[in-house]
């Protein structure tokens, strides 16, 4: 699966809310959000209207580590 070209850090991290991230916090363009889903993870994302696909696959790969799958998994799960 193609990862999307035209998804923002707000979509991403409404996506994300599925494995229990929330915003906890945000300072200028990036946000950071936390899950407790599986142990306590942070990750921080930019709020830029289009995420640039080496940054996408970079916090789906941490995305995908903390949880002990695929990051196709989760890409399937999160734009399918």
């Amino acid at each position: 699966m193609k990862l999307p070209r035209d998804l923002s850090g707000q979509d991403l991290a409404r996506a994300l809310a599925k494995y229990g991230y929330r915003v906890t916090r945000q300072k200028g363009s990036h946000m950071r959000l936390t899950t407790l889903h599986l142990g306590e993870h942070h990750i921080t994302i930019p709020t830029h209207d289009a995420l640039r696909p080496g940054t996408l696959t970079g916090i789906l790969d941490m995305v995908a580590a903390h949880l002990e799958i695929s990051r196709q998994e989760l890409q399937s799960a999160l734009f399918e």
